[in-house]
């Protein structure tokens, strides 16, 4: 991971990118929710019976869901490589690690917002945003 600070006009210029990235992430990680019930319900009918679900089809969900788990997780090391901090996935929430009045803060985005207008400090969260 990249340990950097960026400007407004940095952070600013990474958000079309961002869009784009969250609206790849959201529908494998909505898929792997559902997957995951899914093996969730194959393993506890198997426990109840015994027989209900097959190992075969336990093992073909199980798979389905190791391999969402994987792309999500390459996604978002996309982000986080270039020192972006992902805050929540489901709602676009990110930081951006930044110098403001010589000290370390985070610039804020959520998705939607048309650009950087908020930055809290590294302690605080998105609960502490302050207009820039």
């Amino acid at each position: 991971m990249i340990n950097q600070h960026f400007t407004l006009e940095e952070a600013n210029a990474l958000l079309p990118w961002l869009e784009e990235k969250f609206s790849q992430m959201l529908p494998v990680r909505d898929d792997l929710a559902v997957h995951q019930e899914e093996l969730i319900a194959l393993l506890r009918r198997r426990r109840s019976n015994g027989h209900s679900s097959s190992e075969e089809e336990i093992a073909q969900a199980q798979g389905e869901v190791d391999q969402l788990t994987r792309d999500l997780q390459q996604r978002l090391q996309e982000v986080s490589q270039r020192g972006i901090l992902i805050r929540d996935v489901g709602r676009g929430l990110v930081d951006f690690p930044s110098i403001r009045e010589d000290r370390e803060v985070h610039l804020c985005w959520l998705r939607g917002e048309s650009q950087i207008d908020y930055w809290h400090e590294t302690n605080i969260g998105f609960a502490g945003r302050q207009p820039l």
